[in-house]
C-alpha cells in the first residue's frame, strides 16, 4: 500500500520530469557545442577557401579570404558581446592552416592541421574513456554544474559520459578514415569539398547520441548548489553559536 505521506508519482509527473531532463540536456549541449551559429562559424572559412580555390586555383587569395572571414566572425561576436570561444577556435584553426599551406606551397596543407586535430581529438575521447575519465564528462561537467561529481557519486551518469565519448571517438575516427586517404590521393578541390560536406553530419550525429545517452542518465548532482547550502548552514551555525555565547 502506498504511504499517504509520500504520494506515488503519476505517469504524467514522470513524463514531465523526463521532458525537463531532456530539455536541460539539450540546452546544455547547445551551449557547449555552439549551436547553429557555432556550426556556421566552423564551416564558413573552409567553404570560402575551397570555393575560391576551385574557381581560380589561387592559394594566397583563398587563404587570405578564409582567414579574413574568420576574423570578421570573431569581430561580430566581440561587438555583440557574445561568447567568442567557438569563433576564436575557428580563427586559430584557419590561421594554422593558412601558415602551413603558405610554408609548403601545397593548398591541400590548408586542411592538414584541422585533420590532425580531429585525429588527436578522436584518440583523446577514446584514451580518456579507457582511463575512466571520459573527455565528454570533463567538458560537460561544468556546464551541468556537476564538475567531476559524476566520477564517484553518479555511476549511471559516468556510464552515459563513457558511451558518449566512445561515440565521439569512433565517429571522428571514421571521419579521419575518409579524409586522410583523400589527402594523399585526391586533389585539393576534391578534398576540400568532401571535408566541407563532412563538417556538420558527423558532428550532429555525435551530439544527438550524446543527448540520447545523457537524457536517459540520472540527473546531474549540482555541486554548486551543495556548496552554497553548506555555506548557508555554516553561517547559521556561526550565528547560533554567537547567540549562545
Amino acid at each position: 500500500m502506498a504511504s499517504v505521506d509520500k504520494p506515488t508519482p503519476t505517469t504524467h509527473d514522470q513524463q514531465d520530469t523526463d521532458a525537463d531532463v531532456k530539455t536541460v540536456t539539450e540546452a546544455a549541449l547547445f551551449e557547449a557545442f555552439g549551436g547553429v551559429r557555432g556550426m556556421v562559424e566552423t564551416v564558413l572559412p573552409g567553404l570560402l577557401f575551397v570555393s575560391i580555390y576551385t574557381i581560380n586555383k589561387d592559394l594566397h587569395l583563398s587563404a587570405i579570404a578564409a582567414l579574413a572571414v574568420a576574423l570578421v566572425l570573431v569581430a561580430v561576436r566581440l561587438v555583440r558581446k557574445d561568447t567568442v570561444k567557438h569563433a576564436f577556435s575557428g580563427v586559430f584553426g584557419v590561421a594554422f592552416g593558412v601558415v602551413f599551406a603558405m610554408m609548403t606551397g601545397n593548398a591541400k596543407d590548408f586542411y592538414l592541421p584541422g585533420m590532425l586535430y580531429t585525429l588527436g581529438l578522436a584518440l583523446a575521447y577514446i584514451v580518456t574513456t579507457l582511463a575512466g575519465v571520459p573527455l565528454i564528462g570533463l567538458m560537460l561537467g561544468p556546464v551541468f554544474k556537476e564538475n567531476l561529481s559524476w566520477r564517484t557519486r553518479n555511476p549511471g551518469r559516468k556510464k552515459a559520459y563513457a558511451k558518449a565519448s566512445w561515440a565521439w571517438g569512433l565517429i571522428l575516427l571514421a571521419k579521419c578514415a575518409i579524409l586522410f586517404p583523400l589527402y594523399w590521393w585526391a586533389d585539393t578541390t576534391q578534398l576540400g569539398w568532401v571535408l566541407v560536406a563532412l563538417k556538420i553530419p558527423p558532428f550532429l550525429l555525435a551530439v544527438y547520441l550524446t543527448w540520447v545517452f545523457l537524457a536517459k542518465a540520472p540527473p546531474p548532482i549540482d555541486v554548486f548548489a551543495e556548496m552554497e547550502a553548506e555555506e548557508r548552514a555554516e553561517e547559521a551555525r556561526k550565528q547560533a553559536a554567537e547567540r549562545e555565547a
